[in-house]
This record gives C-alpha cells, sequence and structure tokens, in this order.
C-alpha cells in the first residue's frame, strides 16, 4: 500500500471545501439514487455514478464557452450560444439544490431561470471529489482530477511521504506547474482571444492559480461593485473575449454559519445583484454564464465526529487527507489486502449507511476521478470514506479545533454536493461603458 503517515500532521489551516446538507429538502438525509457502480463497492450501497466528464461536467464550461468564440481546438459540449464575447462567473459553494430552494432571494436569477435557456444544460457535475481545489483545477484545464492531479484538499505527495495542501496553503517543496502539469483554458485560448480574469487580490499569484487557473491578464478588486466595475472596463471595446468572474463570499459565509443562515441569504442576495449589474453593464450580447464548484451541505455539531480518537478507525493508517466528507486513508508499506478489508469494515461497523467505504481500486474503476495517469494514482487514498448523511469526520490530530467549528460543508458524492447550476443568458449593456 502507498506510505502513509499520521505522526507528521499535514497543514491544519481550516478546510476550504467541506460537507453536506442538515435537512431533507437540502438532498442529503435521502443520498442521491445510487446508480451502478463497481459491483461490491462501498459495502452494502453502490458507489453513486461518476461526474459526467467530457459530457455535461465543471470540466466543460470553460473549454466550451473558447469554442462558442471560435477558438480552435475546443468542443462545444455545452452547446453553448456563438458568441463574440463570454463572461464566466463562478460563485463558490452555490449548489443547485440551493439555487432551487433560495429562488425567493435571487429575483433576477429566478428571471433568468424562468425564461429557459434552449438547450444549454441547466446543471452540471462537479468533479470528484466535490470540493474547490479538484473542481475549480477541472475547471480551468478541462480535465478530470485523475488527469490533472488536485484530487483533494490534502493528499498525500507520494515523493515527500506527506500529505499536501492544493488551496490556500501549498508545500513549499510542490511545484504547481509541476503538480498539474497541462497547459490551461486560458492559456490555450489567450493565443486567440483576449483572456482575463477577475477576482481578489490575494488569488493573483496563489499555488492554486498558478497550477490550473495561469493564463491572461488577471485584474483584481476587493469588493463586488470594484469587482464588477473592472470587468466592464476589460470587455469594454475589446474583440473576441473570455473572462472568468470568481466570487468567493457565498462560501465563505456557508463554513461559517451555514447554507441555511440568514448571512449566507444575504451573500446569495449579494450574488444575485452582482450578476443583474453584469448582465447590464458588459457590452450587448456578451455570453454570461453562472455556475459553481461545489454545492454545500450543513452538519450539526454534534455530527462533527472526531474519528482519530477511535483505534480501530486507524488501524493500520499511515497518513489521514481529504476533507471532512470525503476521507483518504493511506496504509503503512507492506499492508496486506485482508488487513485493508479489516479497516473497511471497521469503517461500515461504526458507521453502517452514514458512509461510503470504498478503495483506491473501486474509486478509479468507477470512474469518479476520470482517467487517472500513473502519476497521480498515489495520491488518492488507499481507503476512502464519503459521506453519506448529514456528517464531518475529523483527525484533530492534525487539524486545528476551529476546523470542528465549520458549519456549511462538502466533498462527498451527495446531489446536494456534487450538482451545480449553468444558467447561460445575453447581457443586455444599458449601462455598459464605452470602450
Amino acid at each position: 500500500m502507498a506510505r502513509v503517515r499520521v505522526t507528521e500532521p499535514a497543514q491544519d489551516e481550516l478546510p476550504d471545501p467541506l460537507l453536506s446538507p442538515s435537512t431533507a429538502d437540502a438532498g442529503v438525509t435521502s443520498p442521491a439514487p445510487a446508480a451502478a457502480g463497481p459491483v461490491g463497492a462501498a459495502g452494502a450501497f453502490p458507489l453513486p455514478p461518476a461526474p459526467a466528464f467530457g459530457q455535461r461536467s465543471i470540466a466543460e464550461v470553460l473549454t466550451s464557452a473558447a469554442a462558442s468564440l471560435g477558438v480552435p481546438g475546443f468542443e462545444n459540449k455545452l452547446n453553448l450560444p456563438a458568441a463574440k464575447r463570454v463572461c464566466v462567473v463562478l460563485a463558490d459553494g452555490l449548489g443547485r439544490n440551493l439555487l432551487k430552494q433560495k429562488t425567493a432571494h435571487t429575483p433576477f436569477l429566478r428571471s433568468v431561470l424562468q425564461a429557459g435557456q434552449g438547450n444549454v444544460p441547466v446543471s452540471l457535475d462537479s468533479a470528484f471529489p466535490s470540493t474547490t481545489a479538484a473542481s475549480l483545477a477541472s475547471f480551468g484545464t478541462g480535465l478530470s482530477a485523475g488527469q490533472h492531479g488536485m484530487v483533494g484538499y490534502d493528499v498525500l505527495d507520494p515523493d515527500q511521504d506527506r500529505v499536501v495542501n492544493m488551496l490556500g496553503n501549498w508545500d513549499a517543496g510542490v511545484d504547481p506547474q509541476t503538480w498539474q502539469p497541462f497547459p490551461t483554458v486560458f492559456e490555450r485560448a489567450a493565443e486567440h482571444v483576449d483572456v482575463t480574469t477577475v477576482s481578489l487580490p490575494q488569488f493573483s499569484t496563489s499555488a492554486m492559480t498558478q497550477a490550473a487557473l495561469r493564463g491572461g491578464r488577471f485584474i483584481t478588486g476587493t469588493t463586488s461593485h470594484a469587482r464588477t466595475g473592472a470587468a466592464a472596463e476589460a470587455m469594454a471595446g475589446a474583440g473576441p473575449s473570455l473572462m472568468y468572474f470568481y466570487v468567493n463570499e457565498l462560501d465563505k459565509a456557508g463554513h461559517r454559519y451555514g447554507s441555511q443562515s440568514p448571512q449566507w441569504e444575504h451573500q446569495l442576495e449579494e450574488l444575485d445583484a452582482t450578476v443583474r449589474r453584469l448582465h447590464a453593464s458588459l457590452p450587448p450580447g456578451t455570453t454570461i454564464l453562472l455556475t459553481a464548484d461545489h454545492g454545500m451541505v450543513d452538519v450539526p455539531e454534534a455530527q462533527r465526529i472526531d474519528y482519530s480518537a477511535e483505534p480501530e478507525l486507524l488501524a493500520g493508517v499511515r497518513h489521514t487527507a481529504g476533507e471532512p466528507r470525503m476521507v483518504h486513508l493511506y496504509l503503512e508499506d507492506g499492508t496486506d489486502d485482508a488487513a485493508r478489508t479489516r479497516l473497511l469494515e471497521n469503517w461500515r461497523s461504526r458507521f453502517g449507511d452514514r458512509i461510503w467505504a470504498f478503495t483506491r481500486e473501486e474509486a478509479i474503476a468507477g470512474g469518479l476521478f476520470g482517467d487517472v495517469r500513473a502519476e497521480v494514482t498515489l495520491r488518492i487514498g488507499d481507503v476512502m470514506i464519503a459521506a453519506r448523511d448529514s456528517l464531518a469526520l475529523y483527525d484533530t490530530r492534525r487539524v486545528r479545533p476551529t476546523a470542528l467549528e465549520v458549519v456549511g460543508q462538502h466533498g462527498s458524492l451527495t446531489k446536494a454536493e456534487r450538482e451545480v447550476p449553468l444558467l447561460c443568458f445575453k447581457a443586455d449593456g444599458k449601462k455598459a461603458p464605452r470602450g
């Protein structure tokens, strides 16, 4: 088995992408129907279907947008309308289920949904795990996680035999462009059209950006008003253009307060206003897309469980990684199949139908990571534990106590976490600046 160590903690910053909903109508207490998965995978519960990579996933958004602009080398799998300019708004943490629940807070987006969008799909699959690192990397590269290699919030680096973070706390020993070596959609498209990212200043040179979102111009703004103004100015008078507009406030509110909180609903209203401003200020006819990297579910405090206090759940485990709703367990060298089977049964005995417990081989055979290149295989846990209901699983030896304060979480295979919206409409440009 892959080498795994738990005595040397990985980075212990507060996880960014996490768990599942606490209410039945949030889509988690009754897990999504499980279509055919690998026989015997996850014990009594077959794994849900793999993300629709190559058809209808987060990986097809930018590639389809580039194709709709006429950029060679891309295919318009999402049937987007031909356009001169495209602005892709990615709202971190906006699950489709939540958007449907909260339409009273989104008058503009509700009007877009009611207008329809022809043959453009209204929902997409996130990457697996349903976490920012994996999904944004699929978004930025057009590849599955098994190809780009960002297979969790934090994962094992086999070369260093240590767990490394994939978001805001990259290990100094990991080169982002070696870890994710493929050209991004932005790099490829920038040879043909103007490419711009509009985001927060701290992300302009981040390792995540270098790994999966590099290419084109990077314009910053600290507020949503500043970013919408910058976006309008950048597109005014420009020729063919591809723009990525990132919104993270919704995700932050969800992690801290929960997706059913007034604070989250306020940020949803702010998102609605932001997209409405883009509709009015971008050049007329600009295609605007709204999507997300993952959904979110609320986990009650009593269901945020420290599994490191239960030795039978760590028998033979060298490293733990992932996120509380999708745990990677890496086993000691020399661990045999019988020991791995016992570990799986220990988890199933402890949590029953609250989890999917499966092996690396089952995950790969089930297509959860798409095609997996050889260099990525050992970054994936020997054993994987995914939450099926409102449950979060922590190894408190390697995360700060404040990690257990996170309410809204994601990372698992439930519909609430993995299904994201896709809205497609044209800007009217009534308040667009003149180029």
